[in-house]
């Protein structure tokens, strides 16, 4: 089982390994709060019930529950394995872990990290935990894919015991999707892991660029947290730090409130006025919406500029891919992001660029750079990494 658990929510796919089939899937909603929502595919039909959920554990007993209840499973010992998505690993953590009583008590020494994320990441645990004592619970980190950026890569200008003391460092996210995407672009080209040399757009309303040197991850664009990079759906990207404490005395606010408005208020939403989602953005800018085209195009500047830098970090990459739920479905994004790197030879096919949601080469036969459309599946690359520690 795969599972992902958030503030108020947890999601969870079913799977039967090695063959990665899909048995079910389903998510609990507003967990906490009145009129919850469980939602649970059976058979390709999705059903949905609303009920009071007090907490995670309750969300788990129901889940839990179902799945006999509509004979998905027949008893909970047919589940051999729970693999939960973590977001932070710290410097610690290179590759999913087993979670035992030590990993969690490191978890909660770092929840600083990341305490929006961590805090329920922890919650979903153990409650899995507590109702499945005797299976194996394994951890799959977004950062954990991350852990062999050279130092050069992942070290920030500033007083260095920042790092050595505070732990401030870029750590990088979407680990988990980019780690699929390595996988599974090395099985398209019938490559060995060690390698593939690419560069990875993981666009979708969290966003990062990732290159890949030999199989392994040598940087990224986020860092210490996911507010660093390109441009997103609410977050701002890069901007001059100096910015922050300006608008913080200009508002007269404190600068949790900037900060809060930089990860929620800006990025699509901030620079276009109208919407954090692109499919929005695309059709106003059709029609001529100048803010809703400078949102499409400040990002897509951004992307091209990480690509450009990381192609020459590799040494030069053999495949760009497009992941994620802009990256895999909006061909408008692609096209804009594709024509800034004609100076590298990149030349999309606007034919075969014309698809939605599936696995396909983009670029001409021509093109210096093979441009790829690969659908991520964090759920497999947790199923995966699961049934490898079991």
């Amino acid at each position: 089982m795969a599972v992902n658990a958030g503030s108020s929510s947890l999601k969870f796919q079913l799977l039967e390994m090695p063959t990665e089939k899909l048995i079910t899937s389903g998510i609990v909603e507003r967990i906490g709060m009145s009129k919850s929502i469980f939602s649970i595919k059976v058979n390709g039909e999705k059903i949905e019930s609303i009920s009071d959920i007090p907490n995670h554990g309750e969300a788990v007993n129901i889940l839990l529950n179902q799945l006999i209840e509509h004979d998905i499973i027949a008893s909970y010992e047919e589940i051999a394995g729970v693999g939960h998505r973590v977001v932070h690993g710290g410097d610690r953590i290179s590759k999913s872990v087993v979670i035992d009583d030590e990993m969690i008590q490191y978890l909660e020494e770092i929840i600083d990290l990341a305490p929006l994320h961590l805090g329920p990441n922890l919650i979903g645990i153990k409650a899995f935990k507590e109702i499945l004592p005797n299976v194996k619970h394994i951890g799959v980190f977004d950062t954990a894919f991350h852990q062999t950026m050279p130092e050069e890569a992942f070290l920030y200008a500033v007083p260095y015991d920042w790092y050595s003391h505070y732990k401030v460092r870029k750590y990088g996210f979407h680990g988990t999707s980019h780690k699929f995407i390595t996988q599974r672009f090395a099985e398209i080209e019938n490559k060995k892991i060690e390698d593939v040399n690419i560069v990875i757009a993981h666009i979708g309303n969290g966003a990062s660029i990732c290159a890949v040197k030999n199989g392994q991850s040598i940087d990224t664009s986020m860092g210490f947290t996911p507010l660093e990079g390109i441009p997103m759906g609410t977050r701002s990207g890069n901007i001059d730090p100096a910015v922050v404490e300006y608008m913080a005395k200009i508002k007269n606010k404190p600068v949790k409130e900037i900060i809060n408005q930089l990860n929620k208020l800006s990025g699509y939403l901030g620079v276009s006025n109208l919407s954090s989602d692109s499919r929005d953005l695309v059709s106003a800018s059709a029609k001529g919406d100048h803010q809703a085209k400078l949102a499409i195009d400040v990002q897509a500047k951004r992307i091209a500029d990480y690509i450009s830098s990381y192609h020459n970090y590799i040494g030069g990459a053999e495949a760009i891919i497009f992941t994620a739920g802009i990256g895999e479905n909006a061909k408008e994004t692609r096209k804009n992001i594709s024509d800034r790197l004609k100076t590298f030879g990149v030349e999309i096919d606007d034919e075969r660029n014309d698809c939605r949601g599936v696995e396909r080469l983009i670029s001409k036969d021509s093109s210096a750079i093979k441009l790829y459309v690969i659908p991520t599946n964090e759920e497999v690359m947790i199923a995966r990494d699961t049934l490898s520690l079991l």
